[in-house]
């Protein structure tokens, strides 16, 4: 797929981060970008410097991802570039026992369902509601869209107090090669992107000791990756036409101890 201002796109979570970034990479090449999130300030002050559109929404609600994507499509037209970066986590184990009080405890199952419902259906809710708009399109050179996913390293080696966050990408990562097959026959590529250890806004805020031992961590180069880094593969799913129903790490070679 070609990137110019003929093209447009959305990018779930594309306030900050790795969303940013990606939105910034794919307006430098032209292209019509609707920010999706829940940051309003930001959303609409990065929509605002790369001419863009914002759309303030829950991943989680259907009726406010159907009024963002009318919103974007009022604005630029039908995307046929979806990037899903909306994401969060949380941390418990399964089951734990408190040192101090001896209390037993499980994981919250309200705060299991929490991480699910954005991480891995709000990725879905994007998917089909995008491609079921990209159905209508002309081909260009056979190819009606490109879908880009955020899925993580911990998909595959997750830490200690990381089951729904493991479980939500893991589901990611699953249903990547299937909804491929699904799109392949109407010229919709899809893709997954599983990033290890980068610089986000969380991360910035950790101590910088901390920072140090996770990039002392990474096994070449000894850094957090970097967002624009993030923005470059997605960018290369999106341009590379033979790209489809793959599972890409991201991460320096890292993987991921315990705990």
């Amino acid at each position: 797929m070609q990137l110019n201002s003929s093209v447009s796109a959305v990018v779930t979570g594309g306030a900050s981060g790795l969303g940013e970034a990606t939105v910034r990479a794919l307006a430098g090449h032209g292209v019509k970008v609707a920010i999706f999130d829940m940051n309003e300030a930001k959303g609409e002050a990065v929509a605002k410097e790369i001419g863009g559109v914002f759309c303030k929404v829950n991943v989680t609600s259907d009726e406010e991802v159907d009024a963002a994507f009318a919103k974007a499509r009022a604005a630029h037209g039908q995307e046929r570039i979806l990037v899903n970066c909306a994401g969060t986590g949380n941390a418990a184990k399964t089951a734990s026992r408190d040192k101090q009080t001896g209390e037993t405890r499980h994981f919250p199952l309200e705060a299991f369902n929490l991480i699910i419902q954005i991480n891995l259906v709000g990725t879905f809710r994007c998917i089909a509601k995008s491609a079921k708009g990209m159905l209508d399109l002309e081909p260009i050179e056979g190819e009606r869209g490109a879908i880009v996913n955020t899925a993580s390293v911990a998909a595959e080696d997750g830490q200690m107090g990381q089951a729904a966050y493991s479980a939500s990408k893991g589901g990611v990562v699953g249903m990547t090669l299937p909804i491929a097959r699904d799109l392949a026959g109407d010229g919709i590529r899809v893709n997954t992107i599983l990033p290890g250890i980068f610089e986000t806004p969380l991360m910035n805020g950790a101590p910088p000791q901390v920072k140090d031992a996770l990039a002392a961590s990474v096994p070449f180069p000894k850094r957090l990756g970097l967002p624009q880094e993030y923005a470059q593969l997605a960018l290369t799913m999106i341009t590379n036409g033979y790209f489809n129903g793959e599972d890409v790490r991201l991460d320096g070679a890292i993987r991921m101890a315990p705990r």
